[in-house]
C-alpha cells in the first residue's frame, strides 16, 4: 500500500520521516519536550524551516486509521468552532515496516508554545497552592465546550495542555478521541463529562501526592468538591435564568457585566415580561468567550490569553489617567501605550531567555514585580527600572519550562494527544 497523507496544508518535510519504521523506535527529527500520559505511543518532532520559516514541531500519535482521521476531523472542527485545542496537521496512513508489515496510521498535531502537561508543571515549580488555578482552567474549558454542545467523554488533567495566563493557566483540549458532538447536549450528559473529571482529577492528584509534589496534609478529595462546585456556578451565571421586577431593570445591564468580567461576551439575551408587565425574566441565549482578548486585540493587535489581555487592558487605562488621556480616542491611547510601554519593555528581554514566558506573561509579571519593589522603596517604581530588576533577578534564573522538564527527567511530552 502507497504511504499517503492527508493534510490541508501539508509540510513536504513530513515525507522525509521514517515512516517505514514503528514510532517507539523513532530517533530521527525526535526532540525531548515533556508530553502527557498517553494510552498510544507518541514521539515529538520537530523538522527544518523552508523558505525562511521557523522549525516545526509536532505531535506524532500512532492509531487506529479511523479514530486518527475521526480525531483530526474533530479537533479541526474544534478549531473552527474557537475552541481551545491543539491544531490537526496530518494523518498518515499506507505505513508499512521493511518486512512489509503493517504499521499503524499516525495523526500529527502541531506543537503548542509554551504549553506544558500538569505533570511537568509540578515537576519544576508548581505546587499545592496552584491546584486551584488549575481546576478552574480546566472548568472553564469544560464549561465552553458544552456551552458548543461538544462532548469530551474523558475529562481529566491528562488530556489538557496548561499555559500560563497572568498569574493562573488557560486549558487546552489535547486528546478529542472520546469526544463528540451532540446537539441538544442533555444535562446528563454535562453531568457524566463532570463526574468523569472528579474522578479524573481525584486520581491524579492522588498520583501527584504519592509522587511528593503535593503537601502531605493536601486532600485531594476536596478537589471533587471544588470542580463541582465551580463548574456548577460558572455554567449558572452564563446560561442560568433571573427574575426580577420592572423597578430593577438594571440588573440587566449588570448580569452583562458578570458575563464580561467573566471572560465572556453575550451576544443574544432572551428578556420575557410576565402578562401584566410586572416582572422580568433573562436568560442569555449565545454566550462568547474571549472577551478581553478581542477588545485588547481590535486595540492593539496583540494575541493573548484572555487573563492576560484583561490585565494588560487595565493597564492600558492606568496609562490613561497617569497622562491625562481620558479624552483621547481610545485606539489612539492604545497605539501610544503599545510603542511607548509594550513593545520597548519587551524588547528589553535579552534574546537567550525569550523562549522562557510569553512576552505578555512576561509583561504580567514584570506588573507584579513593580507593586512588589514599589512597596519596598515607598514609591511608584519606574516600570522600565522594573524590567530591568526583574530580567536580571527573576527571569533570568527561571528554566525554559519545556527544556527544565527534559532535564528533570520526565517522561511527558508537550502537544501529545
Amino acid at each position: 500500500m502507497a504511504l499517503r497523507i492527508v493534510a490541508n496544508r501539508p509540510d513536504p518535510a513530513l515525507v522525509t520521516l521514517p515512516w517505514s519504521t514503528p514510532l517507539e523506535e523513532w530517533t530521527e527529527h525526535v526532540v525531548p519536550l515533556p508530553r502527557g500520559l498517553s494510552r498510544h505511543v507518541v514521539r515529538i518532532v520537530q523538522l527544518p524551516g523552508r523558505g525562511g520559516r521557523p522549525p516545526a514541531t509536532y505531535a506524532v500519535k500512532e492509531t487506529q486509521e479511523p479514530l486518527a482521521f475521526r480525531e483530526h476531523r474533530l479537533l479541526r472542527d474544534l478549531r473552527r468552532a474557537g475552541l481551545p485545542s491543539v491544531t490537526p496537521e496530518a494523518v498518515v496512513t499506507g505505513r508499512t515496516a521493511a518486512d512489509g508489515e503493517p504499521l499503524p496510521a499516525a495523526l500529527l498535531t502541531r506543537h503548542l508554545r509554551f504549553s506544558l502537561p500538569y505533570r511537568s508543571l509540578f515537576s519544576h515549580g508548581a505546587s499545592t497552592d496552584d491546584v486551584p488555578s488549575l481546576v478552574d482552567a480546566l472548568v472553564v474549558l469544560l464549561v465552553r465546550l458544552h456551552l458548543q454542545e461538544f462532548y469530551w467523554g474523558d475529562v481529566s488533567l491528562s488530556n489538557v495542555l496548561f499555559r500560563r495566563d497572568a498569574g493562573g493557566f488557560a486549558a487546552y483540549l489535547v486528546d478529542a478521541e472520546t469526544g463528540e458532538w451532540r446537539s441538544p447536549l442533555s444535562p446528563r450528559l454535562r453531568e457524566y463529562d463532570v463526574e468523569v473529571g472528579c474522578q479524573n482529577v481525584f486520581a491524579e492528584l492522588m498520583d501527584l501526592q504519592a509522587a511528593g509534589s503535593l503537601s502531605a496534609n493536601f486532600e485531594p478529595r476536596s478537589v471533587v468538591t471544588m470542580l463541582q462546585e465551580r463548574y456548577d456556578a460558572l455554567w449558572n451565571e452564563l446560561t442560568g435564568e433571573e427574575e426580577f421586577g420592572t423597578e430593577e431593570m438594571w440588573r440587566i445591564e449588570q448580569r452583562v457585566e458578570r458575563l464580561n468580567a467573566l471572560g465572556f461576551d453575550v451576544e443574544e439575551l432572551d428578556i420575557v415580561t410576565d402578562y401584566d408587565g410586572d416582572r422580568v425574566r433573562i436568560q442569555p441565549r449565545v454566550v462568547e468567550a474571549g472577551h478581553h482578548r478581542r477588545e485588547l486585540q481590535a486595540l492593539t493587535g496583540l494575541s493573548v490569553e484572555d487573563a492576560q489581555a484583561r490585565r494588560l487592558l487595565n493597564d492600558i487605562a492606568a496609562f490613561t489617567a497617569h497622562f491625562g488621556l481620558g479624552g483621547t480616542d481610545r485606539s489612539l491611547v492604545a497605539h501610544k501605550w503599545l510603542n511607548d510601554v509594550y513593545e520597548p519593555l519587551v524588547a528589553m528581554i535579552p534574546p537567550d531567555v525569550r523562549g522562557r514566558l510569553e512576552p505578555a506573561e512576561v509583561f504580567h509579571e514584570v506588573l507584579e514585580h513593580r507593586w512588589y519593589l514599589s512597596e519596598q522603596a515607598g514609591h511608584e517604581v519606574d516600570i522600565f527600572a522594573t524590567a530591568r530588576d526583574y530580567i536580571d533577578t527573576v527571569l533570568t534564573g527561571r528554566p525554559e519550562e519545556a527544556v527544565a522538564a527534559t532535564e528533570t527527567g520526565s517522561s511527558e511530552a508537550v502537544g501529545a494527544p
